[in-house]
């Protein structure tokens, strides 16, 4: 394939995790005796650029429908990150009610709704239907669609043009990265600043993380890959921050090239400079990982195996995309795992794809008591495990399959 950034052949492979249905595609009642469309998920890393990246398969207007059934508020360390990053952006580029900010994939409104509460105009641009009416209920304005370069040129021409681009955890969702991160530039007023947060390359690998690897996410990114797109698209690096979310992220901070200001901080060459020396641009860096994949696959079929042979029932918590790789990759169904648990009302009553494993609510861990509660969402392990702690009781214990089988 063609690399979207550069356009050199990607002939490098960086893993290949088999055929799968799209992660957030949950399946109703109705359709499990239907037809579920799935895809080869093979990634790649272009031998001249190094972008990492998904074999296109599917368009992005399919994997982000009009039902998609991500919600961000039903995650409280989530709607925490948020608040702190509202209030850390606001006081340090001193944003007020004479300001604009855009942010880009809003979903549900929990993040954008942080700078509308402290009286700071915001827009927020989300191309899923289940997500947008939920973030209007806010009293958020939203547009429906994917950004694009064309899309910002509309928005720009009728005066959007913003003091802040929030783009969190979605610039690894666009299949154009480029069109996109052109997109966010033409939305910059003069002295605006863009942030783009997003899943670490160097985190997922030193982590094992494959399972942050889904159909929804067509790019993995280093802060030097992420510089190269940047600076191709017009805007200039200033800034990044290492952050928790997702196992390990970075949040880069970036302001048009052509106004820039801002001093580039020494956070920038340190981060880079550890990339470097992790050997990102070098092909021993992404070999091996398919086997990391492999091995944690059949220590996880494995214990579910050993549990169901010793009469101890294994549940889910959390019905996450993560989730859905890992499941998928090791071919667990319901006969190994009886049924997964969510919070989020859209999922309950539904199917996981591909596994094809029930989704129920919390009360039926209390009528089980069951041995084990698998917690798929490994990156809010703590959050669960809190909110979970009567099962203790019981004598239940909590497990994570990634980076390996944790019991505690």
């Amino acid at each position: 394939m063609m690399c979207r950034h550069c356009g050199s052949l990607t002939g490098n492979s960086f893993i290949d995790l088999g055929t799968s249905p799209p992660s957030n595609a949950y399946l109703g009642e109705a359709q499990l005796d239907g037809f579920e469309s799935s895809f080869p998920l093979q990634v790649f890393v272009c031998s001249d650029c190094r972008l990492v990246q998904t074999q296109d398969f599917t368009d992005a207007e399919e994997l982000f429908s009009a039902d998609y059934a991500y919600f961000s508020g039903f995650s409280e360390t989530w709607v925490a990150h948020c608040r702190r990053y509202a209030s850390d952006v606001t006081q340090r580029f001193s944003l007020g009610e004479r300001s604009f900010v855009v942010e880009v994939a809003s979903n549900d409104g929990t993040l954008l709704d942080c700078f509308k509460r402290q009286g700071i105009p915001c827009l927020g641009i989300e191309p899923t239907a289940s997500t947008a009416s939920a973030a209007r209920l806010l009293g958020l304005d939203v547009r429906e669609e994917f950004l694009t370069s064309a899309t910002a040129e509309v928005l720009r021409s009728e005066g959007a043009a913003a003091d802040l681009v929030v783009a969190n955890n979605v610039v690894a969702h666009v299949p154009d990265i480029d069109d996109f991160v052109n997109g966010c530039r033409i939305l910059l007023g003069p002295r605006g600043v863009l942030t783009l947060e997003f899943p670490h390359l160097v985190r997922m690998v030193e982590g094992a993380q494959f399972d942050t690897i889904y159909h929804e996410h067509f790019s993995y990114l280093t802060l030097t890959v992420l510089d190269r797109i940047a600076t191709a698209c017009g805007l200039s690096l200033f800034d990044v921050e290492e952050i928790p979310t997702h196992g390990g992220s970075l949040r880069a901070f970036l302001q048009p090239i052509l106004t820039a200001e801002r001093g580039v901080s020494e956070d920038v060459s340190r981060v880079m400079g550890d990339e470097n020396e992790a050997g990102v641009d070098t092909d021993e860096f992404y070999e091996g990982f398919q086997q990391v994949a492999e091995t944690i696959r059949d220590e996880f079929v494995a214990f579910l195996d050993d549990a169901k042979n010793d009469g101890r029932s294994v549940v889910g918590y959390g019905a996450a995309a993560k989730g859905n790789t890992l499941l998928n990759f090791a071919g667990v169904d319901a006969d190994l795992l009886a049924y997964v648990v969510d919070r989020n009302p859209a999922k309950q009553g539904m199917y996981l794809p591909g596994s094809r494993i029930p989704i129920v609510t919390e009360e039926k861990i209390h009528q089980d008591r069951p041995a084990h509660v698998l917690i798929l969402p490994w990156n809010i392990r703590d959050e669960l495990m809190e909110r979970l702690d009567y099962v203790r009781a019981w004598g239940t214990t909590f497990v994570t399959a990634i980076p390996g089988i944790e019991i505690r």
